[in-house]
């Protein structure tokens, strides 16, 4: 895939949420083990581009030696905060350490960044004011996005948005998916001036069944159509260890990357 060339692609915009192999085996009812890897899933599907977050304490630090068939990816993002909000002091450093010394390190990312139970943000304040300066690096400035889900937008986090310049909106229950273009226009009230990003589920996490495919289509087309008009940034996919499964989703996601992917924006 390499680095990005000639004119800006669809295919540019789109990520794929990376897990380790078989990530989500235990806890998710998905239809049997995952091997597939990070690089692999975006190779099998055609995305460019990879946010890798840990789940459930996995990878182990350090990332280094991960990082390295992630060169062939135009850009990674990284977590520092992982899974339900899972982070600590040490995890921060090495990644940001780790983008100092990876050139296609764009970008940080903080999963499940309101905590589902207190609804209190995970990092504090004077976290976020630490990393606004230390994201910035001799030759670029790392992203900032934080995971925002549609059941938490009545969550003033306002304060908070301040310190990040993109954010990534998931519908957690399937059934929700018909309230997404309002669910958005409330994003573009809340944060007009970030980067959004639409956020698909390729297995409906909500009930832990599989996602039907008319809705992910939909949420699909219509996610494209925001970005074709700049309403959005880019769409991110979910997940990396659902892609050796053989699930609908998954198979038309591949199909339909293929056709509109390189169309130029």
């Amino acid at each position: 895939m390499g680095q990005q060339r000639g004119p800006e692609t669809v295919r540019d915009r789109f990520w794929l949420w990376g897990h380790t192999a078989g990530s989500h085996d235990e806890e998710w009812n998905l239809p049997g083990p995952s091997l597939i890897t990070p690089v692999e899933a975006a190779n099998y599907l055609g995305i460019p581009n990879l946010l890798m977050i840990r789940y459930n304490g996995r990878p182990q630090m350090p990332y280094d030696q991960l990082t390295i068939p992630m060169r062939t990816l135009s850009r990674t993002g990284w977590g520092i905060t992982g899974a339900r909000g899972e982070t600590s002091t040490d995890e921060r450093e090495h990644v940001l350490d780790l983008a100092s010394r990876t050139p296609n390190i764009s970008g940080l990312v903080m999963d499940d960044f309101i905590n589902w139970d207190t609804g209190e943000p995970e990092l504090t304040l004077a976290d976020l004011r630490d990393l606004d300066q230390r994201r910035q690096l001799p030759d670029r400035t790392l992203d900032l996005m934080t995971i925002l889900y549609t059941h938490q937008l009545n969550i003033d986090i306002s304060e908070h948005l301040e310190y990040c310049n993109q954010i990534s909106l998931w519908t957690w229950h399937a059934s929700d998916l018909s309230k997404l273009d309002a669910n958005m226009s409330r994003l573009d009230a809340i944060a007009p001036e970030h980067q959004r990003f639409v956020g698909c589920y390729m297995w409906d996490l909500g009930p832990r069944a599989p996602m039907p495919l008319d809705p992910f289509k939909r949420q699909c087309e219509q996610s494209l159509e925001w970005l074709v008009s700049g309403r959005i940034a880019g769409m991110v996919f979910l997940a990396s260890c659902y892609c050796d499964l053989e699930l609908d989703t998954v198979e038309w996601l591949r199909g339909w990357i293929k056709t509109v992917g390189d169309h130029t924006l």
